[in-house]
């Protein structure tokens, strides 16, 4: 008789290896197309008591994804979808970032020559047909990755209506009297034309000059000082600037000496001044800066006055605490001299090139100004080194951070022109600042992991009113009219409203497309022609900054409520998004857009590398999907510790894959060993009161875990006990009796029933990250683990509620002791399994048990009380004694248990099962 065939071994059509390239695009493509699953989760969860929103930071439509875009995606997938399986009502509205430089340049580029013949409104719907391009590419790509939400009404911020919503929120803030248009030094790219906000600017090591120039005292004030010929010695390493210098800046109060060498330094910088060979330092006289204000020094470069004024901004770090001061290239200069009532001079163009300010304001001298209009300022440094010629007291080349164009790469420059601000310091908002409403605003939002709160609070504390004007084409204009006489921007309401009603119909391509007389109302109060145009366009950062406005409050969408319930994107995004929307939310309502912020790392390599094409450690997405599967990508995002840069290499995702395999084929067993029961039992056995007992602990800190958004930490709790108690352990010891009790034993379907609801409860917590997986496990579970569910979207995770305490530090204790010593004997092939043996014991606790629960956790042949002076090895364990001995009976063919009484005979429990076969 073949007793294989009367075992009740596992059966389930369920693979063991789930081919993920091959099979995740089919089932995928079944989400979107016929099962509709999102509208689906939508309508699941219709009238639930909590919901949850996660509102997308926008990607920008250029270029195809990489892995940190991947990485982005899946973990909203994976938040969203928490939120769902723990019942709730959910809503992702994905949407795109339109506008902007990089698509602009791709156009230009396009387009070559025949730029200059080419109108803006071409250009825009150049530039608006690029954007939809890789809007669909992008979108195909982000459904490969197996995300959920309405992919059939993404958000854009290039659609009328939204362009329309972006410039609605400007006009709130003009309203409330913040938005203010100033001549001012900002971060300016030459190489893209345009002005730049913090947020666009990235800082990388740039070589540049260090350079001290002596600047001669005027009589008065030598006399002042009651020096003769003393010169003031400034530092910079932007020689180019020199030019538009207009005053030497002092520290207040502060006391300056005089040199032998006629040189005038702060006395705190002296020392330091000496060591580094600048001057011998010996002091000839001291003074108190304060007596030089107002006074005069000569630019050696031009001959123009250069006024002595004081400023706290100088430090005594560094420098000769003499400020070269040009209030037309930098912050500080500017401020500092808007108290003294300087003139901002700005020689360089919109190219970085020295324009023909340089003769009108006598920036050079006659004999050489010509040579120098029309030069790159970065070209112009050697020039003007060596017209200084003997008042350059000291040159050298060094190595330091500074401020690149995110966007083209080069460096940028500081450079005054007119441009539109939103002011952080007016108290406008209710008798408060935007700063103040900000601050107090990021106190009510709750921060994953905590020390975003102190970043991004400190970004808002120190950073300047906000540049949200570029000279651009394609972008929301910053669409008002200018009186031609006063130059005072018009913001009737009237004027405002009927701009954004146009914009919604016809898009804002419209302000370039109609005339002024088309744009107002009709019978508006003003006469267009004393009207012109504002050309400017907003900053993208104000576009994503108000897709709050667009997306949660405009009704277009079903997005969720405002506020959002999370925002979530790269920590750099402290200084970008979270930013830039936290502003306009605050200068239009006053109140922060979003209830919870979760910033996750950059992706790199193995060994903690920046990815780069020339390094060749790029990961692409695409080739992971092709390689591994999506689930594997996925499970490297659950499994990866988020707040800080995730790893990812082929290694990585090999172990990744392994952990994979774990998941899937205990899921596999489980589901195998279940499909014969039909309803379950409800009188556990010890076994399976403790698995449950260990599935409850592990399950309900699981699930804390993923709900706190801390997945790693969750699904280390989760694969220690899938690994160690439940296949390490439970299903192992179950084997005997699932495969060879009888059918409807006691313990065999009590042990079946503790798998149901075990694999219950562990399909919904896994499938916010495995949900591939879990949807195909609902194809093949038998009907008693749907339990009246048809597919993933139907499962609510539950829980299990199993409290009670099962002792078992003894057996634990006992049975890794036991193994260690069954791993020698099998190695000296003393035994070949450990059905040979029965165990013997001093422990009372454990003889007290059910003898048939004792022998499988052992996985021996018996058990009893120690009575044999002859055994194969001894161990202690809590004072307890145990033998290994070898069985007296006899192997039985069915089970391999040593239990029969006669050579070739069954064991008499396999004798009584055999009856009813």
């Amino acid at each position: 008789m073949d007793y294989k065939d009367t075992l009740f071994l596992p059966v389930t059509d369920f693979a063991m290896r789930g081919n993920l390239p091959q099979n995740e695009p089919l089932r995928f493509n079944s989400w979107y197309n016929e099962r509709k699953v999102y509208e689906k989760m939508k309508a699941k969860r219709a009238g639930a008591s909590v919901s949850f929103n996660l509102h997308d930071g926008p990607p920008y439509a250029n270029g195809h994804l990489h892995i940190g875009h991947a990485l982005n995606k899946i973990l909203k997938d994976i938040i969203t979808k928490t939120h769902y399986f723990f019942g709730e009502d959910i809503r992702y509205v994905p949407g795109w970032d339109c506008h902007g430089l990089p698509i602009e340049q791709q156009v230009e580029v396009k387009l070559g020559d025949k730029k200059k013949s080419t109108s803006k409104t071409q250009i825009r719907e150049m530039c608006r047909a690029h954007a939809r391009e890789f809007i669909n590419i992008q979108r195909d790509e982000f459904k490969t990755l197996g995300v959920l939400g309405d992919w059939e009404d993404p958000y854009m911020t290039m659609k009328f209506e939204f362009e329309a919503e972006i410039y609605e929120a400007l006009c709130a803030i003009a309203k409330k009297g913040i938005l203010i248009e100033r001549s001012k030094p900002v971060f300016w790219s030459w190489a893209a034309k345009t002005a730049l906000a913090e947020a666009e600017v990235e800082y990388k090591d740039k070589e540049d000059y260090s350079i001290f120039v002596a600047f001669d005292l005027s009589d008065e004030a030598n006399a002042k000082i009651g020096t003769k010929g003393a010169k003031a010695v400034i530092w910079t390493t932007t020689p180019w600037t020199l030019p538009a210098n207009q005053a030497i800046s002092l520290k207040p109060d502060e006391t300056y000496v005089v040199t032998s060498e006629n040189l005038i330094f702060a006395k705190p910088l002296l020392e330091g001044l000496v060591a580094s060979g600048i001057t011998k330092g010996e002091v000839i006289k001291e003074f108190i800066s304060n007596e030089l204000e107002n006074l005069l020094a000569i630019n050696p470069l031009n001959d123009r006055a250069s006024r002595f004024i004081l400023g706290e901004h100088v430090l005594m770090d560094g420098g000769t605490g003499l400020v070269h001061t040009a209030p037309g290239h930098g912050e500080d200069d500017y401020h500092v001299s808007l108290k003294y009532g300087i003139e901002v001079i700005m020689p360089v163009d919109e190219e970085g090139k020295y324009d023909l300010v340089l003769k009108s304001k006598k920036l050079f001298r006659d004999d050489v100004v010509d040579e120098l209009v029309g030069l790159h300022i970065f070209k112009a440094n050697e020039k003007i080194i060596e017209l200084l010629g003997d008042a350059v007291v000291s040159v050298s080349k060094f190595t330091h951070s500074y401020p690149f164009c995110w966007r083209t790469h080069k460096p940028v420059i500081y450079r005054a022109t007119k441009q539109w601000f939103i002011a952080m310091d007016e108290p406008k908002l209710n008798g408060k600042t935007l700063r103040q409403v900000a601050l107090d605003e990021i106190k009510n939002v709750k921060f994953y992991p905590e020390s975003g709160v102190k970043r991004l609070t400190s970004m808002i504390e120190n950073r300047p009113d906000w540049c949200i004007s570029r000279q651009r084409d394609w972008g929301v204009p910053i669409a008002f009219f200018r009186d031609k006489t006063t130059k005072e921007p018009i913001f009737d309401d009237e004027v405002l409203k009927n701009i954004a009603n146009i914009f919604k119909v016809k898009g804002a391509d419209a302000w370039w497309e109609l005339e002024i007389s088309e744009l107002l109302p009709k019978e508006s109060k003003f006469d267009p022609n004393n009207l012109e145009k504002v050309m400017d366009i907003l900053d993208v950062w104000f576009d994503s900054g108000s897709t709050w406005k667009a997306v949660l409050q405009s009704g277009e969408y079903d997005a969720g409520g405002y506020k959002a319930d999370m925002y979530l994107e790269g920590s750099d995004q402290h200084r970008g998004w979270f930013q830039s929307s936290l502003l306009v939310s605050c200068a239009v309502n006053e109140q922060a857009p979003y209830k919870n912020i979760l910033t996750h790392g950059f992706t790199v390599d193995e060994k903690g590398q920046k990815m780069s094409k020339s390094v060749g450690n790029v990961v692409a997405p695409s080739d992971v999907a092709k390689q591994y599967g999506v689930e594997i990508l996925r499970l490297w995002v659950g499994l990866s510790d988020y707040s800080s840069d995730l790893k990812i290499s082929d290694n990585i995702l090999k172990q990744v894959s392994e952990q994979y395999r774990k998941i899937r084929n205990t899921i596999r067993f489980l589901l195998a060993n279940v499909s014969d029961l039909k309803e379950l039992e409800g009188n556990f056995t010890v076994l399976d009161k403790w698995i449950l007992n260990k599935a409850t602990v592990a399950f309900n800190e699981t699930s804390a875990a993923f709900k706190n958004y801390d997945f790693s930490k969750g699904f280390n709790i989760l694969l220690n006990f899938l690994s160690a108690d439940l296949s390490g352990i439970y299903l192992d010891v179950c084997k005997d009796r699932l495969y060879c009790d009888d059918l409807n034993s006691t313990r065999r379907r009590s042990a079946q029933s503790a798998m149901v609801l075990i694999t219950r409860a562990l399909l919904p917590l896994i499938a916010p990250t495995l949900t591939y997986t879990v949807d195909e496990v609902m194809d093949y579970a038998p009907n008693i683990v749907k339990n009246g569910k048809e597919d993933a979207f139907d499962l609510v995770y539950k829980g299990l509620e199993f409290e009670e305490i099962i002792e078992d530090e003894i057996f634990i204790s006992s049975r890794d002791k036991f193994f260690e010593i069954i791993d020698s004997l099998k190695k000296d092939k003393i035994i070949k399994s450990t059905l040979e043996l029965v165990l013997e014991t001093s422990s009372n606790e454990i003889l007290s048990h059910d003898m048939d629960e004792i022998v499988d956790w052992f996985m021996v042949s018996g058990v009893k009380s120690i009575e044999s002076d002859e055994y194969l090895a001894e161990f202690k364990t809590m004072d307890e004694v145990f033998r290994l001995v070898k069985s007296d009976k006899f192997k039985c063919p069915r089970c391999w248990k040593y239990q029969a009484n006669h050579e070739g005979e069954v064991c008499p429990r396999c004798a009584k099962v055999l009856k009813n076969v």
